[in-house]
């Protein structure tokens, strides 16, 4: 276990932030509040569902402490309360007000699954497999009132493999993010870290993406199933991002046809695995 414990809270709640928490967690840095989402109807159903980073401190029978506020300013008493020594921030997907920016004695550290300042905002990981990168990274940062803005504490890159989609990718990058995390505290603790300033000449900004920006035409899937590389990489790069989430689709015959897997063989592309509407998930062409 870690002498004289670091005091902190953990903001976070989707499963990139569960993986980085649980790997704190493991290694002895255990947060005292864990700050997410509140519980939110999910999938057809619509189940009433506690975010990751929640289920992960309940399977634990951890006694840290939850909080789901609406708006994190509501909690800005509870967080003066336990004397933080830093805050941690993991696609917690809410803006942190400065007034909680400020509360820890040595800051608030975001944790962002990009080479920042490239991929700023909500959606870096599908934007980076989207432009067809070949790598990307982690970065720790000082964080301030803009977003993804703050001076680099440290930063550490990773290969995109060509098989790579946003569930593996995102799983890389929790871990990469925990290590580094974890690397670096003692090293801030003890002042070894100087922040680097990002060059904001070079941000790039991401969005968040819609049903619709998941539309695959079925004349461009005609032409890169025929031999057309340039569409058929664009595809590819398309459905690793966002067949996860928001789904990546097409019209045939007028009903909406789920594209889940696909991969380039000689030039053209192949599709792996689709769902019909009202379907369940098949697999298609199974010999290649």
């Amino acid at each position: 276990m870690i002498h004289n414990p670091l005091v902190f809270a953990f903001f976070g709640s989707p499963k990139f932030a569960s993986l980085i928490l649980g790997k704190l967690i493991d290694h002895g840095y255990i947060p005292k509040i864990v700050v997410s989402n509140p519980d939110r109807p999910v999938g057809r159903k619509k189940i009433i569902t506690p975010p990751p980073t929640k289920q992960l401190v309940v399977s634990r029978k951890s006694q840290i402490e939850i909080l789901q506020p609406e708006n994190p300013i509501s909690i800005c008493d509870k967080l003066f309360e336990v004397h933080p020594d830093f805050f941690v921030v993991a696609a917690y997907a809410k803006i942190v007000p400065k007034e909680i920016l400020a509360i820890p004695r040595l800051g608030t550290i975001g944790i962002h699954p990009s080479l920042l300042p490239k991929y700023r905002g909500a959606s870096p990981i599908q934007s980076a497999l989207l432009a067809g990168e070949e790598k990307t990274g982690v970065t720790l940062y000082l964080m301030d009132e803009r977003m993804d803005h703050g001076p680099v504490l440290a930063q550490t890159e990773i290969a995109i493999n060509p098989n790579d989609n946003y569930g593996s990718l995102e799983e890389k990058l929790g871990h990469l993010g925990a290590e580094l995390l974890i690397e670096s505290l003692p090293k801030l603790r003890s002042g070894q870290i100087e922040p680097v300033d990002q060059n904001h000449n070079e941000a790039t900004f991401t969005k968040k993406f819609k049903t619709e920006d998941g539309f695959i035409d079925e004349k461009d899937l005609l032409k890169a199933t025929s031999g057309d590389k340039t569409l058929a990489e664009t595809i590819l790069w398309k459905v690793r991002a966002l067949s996860h989430e928001p789904g990546t689709w097409t019209l045939q015959g007028g009903k909406r046809t789920k594209i889940i897997e696909v991969k380039i063989k000689g030039g053209s592309l192949v599709i792996k695995r689709i769902q019909n509407e009202g379907r369940k998930p098949q697999n298609v062409n199974p010999e290649t």
